[in-house]
């Protein structure tokens, strides 16, 4: 596979990421010893970019990567870091913070953890809504002056906050929701936002946080995504499961399945939409090698329109989250230019 520039004079990586929330607590027990071996697996393959958050197991999962990191990896590894989520001793989200002086703090507790002196590319979470992006970024370039962070990342911005952010320091690359089920980034601006300013796009959730695996076909009891992701309630499962079908048939007639063909399909909006690499968040070794296999299916205009005649980008039945996690979310309030404005 090609490597790929994330933004311009971002660093050279494959087409596909490693997310890494899945092996905490972040979205449920793992086992640790796959996990190492996940993330030492991707590294192997050529994986280089691995995306954590301070906040993922609460320290948890940059300690895990830390210790899968074996003598030498280190200088292959990419690690991508988000800060600002705030959570409570029973592991409960009680805010989001950006202010620089929580910046600076977070990265320190970031390095001793993973056990560097550098991070490759810091951003926060979410955009905090009592400071205003300026500070947030003015903060993080201040420690890439210094030495601590190569480059500035952002998470779930929309095109007035990018921009406001890209006029402080370069921005890397945005991270976004962006699959076949989640095509907002596409009519609201983020993606061409990002083409036009040169910045990447991290593309999380390429399988619909399972719906696109295609293995899951009927809920297993009581779902706890349910829950909390409106596409997996009772109202809305049927309706999604059955454009999952749609695909089934495409995948099988190219030998490959309907995980490979969400994957690949993400993948293949790089030149068009700018430079987009796919996080495959899996804590399994052996899904490294079929997200691999996917990065090679070439994806014709033919093959696309096909695709997107199959699961049209407003056929997808419920929300990305919850209300109140949606309200949390810059990139959902659309290319407003008054969103993100000093408080």
């Amino acid at each position: 596979m090609q490597t790929r520039s994330l933004g311009t004079g971002g660093p050279q990586v494959l087409p596909l990421a490693l997310g890494c929330a899945g092996m905490s607590d972040h979205t449920g027990p793992a086992d640790e010893a796959d996990a190492i071996a996940t993330i030492r697996t991707a590294l192997d393959a050529g994986v280089t970019l691995l995306d954590t958050a301070d906040f993922y197991g609460m320290g948890h999962n940059e300690d895990l990567i830390r210790r899968a990191l074996r003598a030498g990896d280190r200088e292959k590894a990419l690690l991508s870091v988000k800060f600002g989520g705030l959570r409570g001793p029973d592991g409960s989200f009680v805010g989001i913070e950006g202010r620089p002086a929580h910046v600076k703090n977070a990265l320190a507790y970031s390095l001793r953890r993973l056990d560097t002196d550098h991070i490759d590319i810091y951003r926060p979470a979410r955009l905090a809504p009592d400071t205003p992006v300026e500070d947030t970024v003015g903060a993080i370039s201040e420690l890439v002056r210094a030495g601590y962070v190569r480059h500035v990342g952002l998470s779930e911005v929309g095109p007035e906050t990018i921009r406001r952010a890209h006029a402080v320091h370069p921005i890397c690359d945005v991270q976004i929701e962006y699959s076949l089920f989640s095509r907002d980034p596409e009519a609201n601006g983020i993606l061409d936002t990002c083409r036009e300013l040169g910045i990447g796009v991290t593309a999380y959730g390429i399988l619909g946080h399972g719906l696109l695996t295609g293995a899951y076909r009927h809920p297993v009891g009581d779902d706890p995504r349910a829950h909390w992701l409106p596409r997996f309630h009772p109202d809305n499962l049927a309706t999604n499961l059955a454009l999952v079908e749609r695909l089934r048939p495409l995948a099988d007639a190219r030998g490959i399945s309907v995980a490979q063909l969400a994957t690949a399909w993400v993948i293949a909006q790089s030149p068009e939409r700018g430079t987009v690499v796919a996080v495959l968040g899996t804590r399994r070794p052996h899904r490294i090698k079929e997200a691999l296999a996917a990065a090679d299916v070439a994806l014709s205009d033919a093959d696309l329109r096909t695709i997107d005649e199959a699961v049209p980008a407003d056929a997808v039945a419920g929300t990305r989250y919850t209300a109140p996690l949606m309200a949390l979310l810059d990139s959902e309030r659309g290319p407003d230019p008054s969103v993100g404005a000093r408080n």
